[in-house]
């Protein structure tokens, strides 16, 4: 089942539901009801309104698994993810997943849990029994990222990096904005969706900005509804203010040329 998009309203009214309705057709009781939500939707860019979902999910004794892949060493005073960002404690969520690809630079990825649970995973998930184990090497790596984030390795690098990013991901969708596109997400998120809307201009924007070398991620249909094709842009703290603003200037250039700026006009 699904509730609508972060309201906590609307999961609220769909677990009473399920509690009271019980299983179709039998109606027995749920033996157990788990709520999945993402740290940063990674199509919308939107930070996970989590403090509220935790305490619906408390109060109805539901499980919360939360997808970190987009959050984890990105958000937080200290890179510690979504819990950190919105005040949760770690303990009042059942399931944190995340990457190991993204953040940290290297491969693969991780569940952390109850100990009852992570045995369980380690015996009955087919990842985790038929895979080969992962490369010392990655490790370390993994291991070194973790160090640099938390500030044990390398001086204040760490806080310098999230500084980076923060005001790299803000001044980025800030400037957007200001060209007249409609972009999707929160402030702090370092994901980006630039609505393309007219599936017919996906490929145009992703040719345009390739001339211009510019590296984007285009999404369309079934990712997303048919009429809302988007442009996904994943800022970085190795990005200089110079590359951004030349970003810019490209972009600014292309949405003129392909009419996107529908902020100004409806017609782009």
């Amino acid at each position: 089942r699904v509730f609508t998009h972060n309201c906590e309203k609307s999961l609220e009214k769909v677990l009473r539901e399920a509690i009271s309705m019980g299983q179709p057709r039998t109606r027995r009781p749920w033996n157990k009801i788990f709520v999945a939500v993402e740290g940063i939707y990674s199509m919308e860019g939107e930070i996970c309104n989590l403090k509220a979902i935790v305490e619906v999910c408390k109060k109805y004794k539901a499980y919360l698994y939360l997808d970190e892949a987009h959050s984890i060493g990105a958000m937080g005073k200290t890179g510690r993810g979504i819990t950190e960002y919105c005040g949760v404690d770690t303990k009042d969520v059942d399931i944190m997943m995340g990457t190991f690809t993204k953040s940290f630079g290297g491969m693969g990825g991780y569940i952390a849990a109850d100990k009852s649970v992570i045995d369980y995973l380690r015996i009955s998930c087919s990842g985790s029994m038929y895979h080969n184990a992962m490369s010392p090497i990655v490790c370390q790596q993994v291991i070194t990222a973790f160090q640099i984030i938390m500030g044990t390795k390398c001086g204040n690098v760490g806080k310098q990096k999230l500084d980076a990013l923060r005001d790299n991901s803000n001044y980025f969708r800030r400037e957007l904005e200001k060209i007249g596109l409609h972009t999707y997400g929160d402030y702090d998120s370092p994901i980006i969706p630039v609505l393309l809307y007219n599936p017919t201009k996906i490929l145009a924007f992703s040719r345009e900005c390739y001339k211009r070398g510019l590296a984007v991620v285009v999404v369309g249909f079934p990712a997303t509804s048919v009429v809302l094709s988007r442009s996904r842009f994943c800022v970085s703290a190795g990005h200089t203010r110079a590359d951004l603003e030349a970003a810019i200037k490209d972009i600014a250039e292309i949405a003129k040329t392909l009419k996107l700026r529908y902020a100004v006009s409806s017609f782009g």
